[in-house]
C-alpha cells in the first residue's frame, strides 16, 4: 500500500527538500503552504502530489486541508510538521509585539494545529496510527543572540513532542522532534556569510546541504510505529553549537 504524508511549508527550502524525497520514494504527499505557485513548483507534476494551499495558522483551513486528504486517500500515515518563519534578530525589547504574534500564530498555534488535526485522523483511521515528526530546531536546545520568539517557540515545540508522544501511545501514534543546524537553504544562506556569535562578533559558520534533512526525516517516517526516533539532531558537523556560548 502506498503511504501518504502532509508536509507543511512544503513551497521551499527544507519543506520542498524534503517533499521531493518522499515523492522519489513512491509516497503520496500532501504540499502544505500558503502560496499555491511554489507548491506547483515542488510538485513538478508528480502525480502523487496533492497541492493544498492553506494558512496552518487558520483552525477551519487546518481542518478543510486534512479532510480533503482523507477523503482523497482514504489515511494520513505521517505529519512532516515543519513551516515556521524567523523575525529579524534584536533584543527583546526591541522586538515589536506583532512580529511576536505573527511568529507564534505560525510556529506553535499552526504546528499545534496541524499535529491536532494528524492525531485525530490517525485515531480514527483503521488500521489505526501514524507518525508526526515536528521540526524543531537547535534552538530547542541553544539560543541564537537575539532570538527570543523563535527559541520561545522551538521549545514549545519540544514540549508538543513530548506531550504527543505520551497520548499518542494508546492509538499507535508515534510522535518525534528533528532538531536541525545550519541546513544550507534560502534561509539559512546568511549563516555562511557571517552571523552575530554570542561573544558579539560576527562569524561565518558551516552549513551543510538540506538533503540530509530529507533523507533523515525520510528514515524516521519509514521505521514501524513499534519504533520511534524520540529526537533527532542532524547538523553541520562544525556549527557552533556543542561549546556554543
Amino acid at each position: 500500500m502506498t503511504r501518504s504524508i502532509v508536509i507543511t511549508g512544503a513551497g521551499s527550502g527544507i519543506g520542498r527538500v524534503t517533499a521531493q524525497a518522499f515523492l522519489e520514494d513512491g509516497w503520496r504527499v500532501a504540499l502544505v503552504g500558503r502560496r499555491e505557485a511554489p507548491l506547483r513548483e515542488t510538485a513538478n507534476g508528480d502525480a502523487n502530489a496533492l497541492v493544498l494551499p492553506f494558512d496552518v495558522s487558520q483552525p477551519e483551513a487546518v481542518e478543510q486541508g486534512f479532510a480533503q486528504v482523507a477523503r482523497d486517500w482514504g489515511r494520513i500515515d505521517a505529519l512532516f510538521n515543519n513551516a515556521g518563519i524567523f523575525t529579524k534578530g534584536a533584543p527583546i525589547d526591541e522586538i515589536p509585539v506583532e512580529d511576536w504574534m505573527q511568529l507564534s500564530a505560525v510556529n506553535i498555534t499552526g504546528m499545534f494545529l496541524c499535529a491536532r488535526a494528524a492525531f485525530g485522523q490517525m485515531r480514527r483511521q483503521n488500521p489505526q496510527g501514524g507518525r508526526i515528526i515536528n521540526n524543531g530546531s537547535i534552538s530547542a536546545h541553544v539560543p541564537r543572540p537575539g532570538s527570543s520568539p523563535y527559541t520561545t517557540s522551538k521549545h514549545a515545540i519540544t514540549g508538543l513532542t513530548r506531550s504527543i508522544s505520551l497520548d499518542g501511545r494508546p492509538f499507535d501514534i508515534a510522535c518525534s522532534q528533528i532538531d536541525i543546524g545550519n541546513a544550507l537553504t534560502e534561509m539559512a544562506a546568511p549563516m555562511a556569510v557571517g552571523v552575530k556569535q554570542a561573544n558579539g562578533e560576527i562569524a561565518p559558520e558551516a552549513v551543510m546541504d538540506a538533503e540530509h534533512v530529507a533523507t533523515s526525516v525520510l528514515h524516521m517516517a519509514k521505521l514501524p510505529l513499534d519504533a520511534n526516533v524520540q529526537f533527532m539532531t542532524v547538523m553541520a558537523t562544525k556549527m557552533p553549537y556543542i561549546g556554543r556560548g
